[in-house]
């Protein structure tokens, strides 16, 4: 996997949600012989014991069930030995979601119908707004709470964590809630992770302008998941090959920040070649 990896031109390598424990071994190997270096590792990663399909959100900091959030502790904190042990310096968190009715499927649907500038859509998403702020307050406490009892190991081992935006609406944090969690968390361990295809699934619903988002968070940013969209919202597509506007992004890349492709296995190997060709022409520099 490694190999193949660094055969596309790549020297460094996220290490993601979808690693079984079986695969460690050999990762170590390739590590430890130079092969390839570890840019960053998902939560949770490697997977607990018995799993074995990508499961980023098997447990979830805001669970309202004290068990399943101090699971989400212990393999958070695992994800955190092996960053360590690969030199990883950021691992990529997701931080939960509120119990609410598929808003985000809904509205998709709607929009694959072709009914984006109708009343029935508007009312739907105007709705799914006020749900979320409605329901926020005690996920969001949760959420907090866990992520207070991890950021203490992270400091210490001098890793930062990477809050991802996520594309559900029932995720959180919600949009405009980025900026009173880093107000809240002001420490430098803890930054934000922007992946393009999920925030432009959250500008396809009407929910944010990319770039703008992009750049209210910019002075926190830690790093891309980068993967293009295919309206409304089939994602982790080759970059240029979808909606996302990457060269209205570039303003806000700076060299020290970490750039993951996160393209769908799907995808042969020349399509994945051009989407990289791609974003190395509109992100010259870089």
């Amino acid at each position: 996997m490694l190999r193949e990896i660094r055969e596309l031109g790549f020297d460094h390598a996220e290490l993601s949600h979808g690693i079984r424990v079986s695969l460690m071994s050999g990762i170590l190997e390739a590590v430890d012989a130079g092969e390839i270096k570890v840019s960053s590792l998902h939560n949770f990663c490697p997977l607990p014991l018995g799993i074995n399909y990508a499961a980023p959100n098997l447990y979830e900091f805001s669970d309202d069930r004290p068990r399943q959030r101090e699971l989400a502790i212990k393999y958070t904190l695992r994800t955190f030995d092996f960053a360590e042990r690969v030199k990883a310096p950021v691992v990529v968190l997701h931080l939960g979601r509120m119990d609410l009715k598929d808003y985000t499927g809904k509205l998709c649907s709607m929009l694959e119908r072709g009914q984006r500038d109708t009343p029935k859509y508007e009312k739907l998403r105007v709705e799914a707004a006020k749900a979320r702020e409605a329901n926020k307050a005690e996920f969001v406490e949760r959420t907090c709470d866990t992520l207070k009892k991890i950021l203490p190991e992270a400091e210490k081992r001098g890793l930062k964590l990477g809050i991802e935006n996520r594309q559900a609406l029932e995720e959180i944090p919600v949009e405009s809630d980025f900026k009173f969690l880093f107000r809240d968390f002001d420490s430098a361990h803890v930054r934000y992770w922007h992946d393009t295809g999920h925030a432009q699934i959250k500008a396809n619903l009407g929910f944010i302008l990319h770039a703008l988002h992009l750049e209210s968070l910019a002075p926190r940013l830690a790093g891309f998941h980068i993967h293009d969209v295919k309206f409304p919202a089939r994602d982790h597509a080759a970059p240029g090959t979808g909606m996302v506007d990457f060269a209205a992004l570039r303003p806000f890349v700076r060299p020290e920040h970490i750039k993951v492709f996160e393209l769908s296995p799907a995808l042969p190997v020349e399509a994945v070649k051009r989407g990289i060709a791609h974003l190395k022409s509109v992100w010259s520099d870089e």
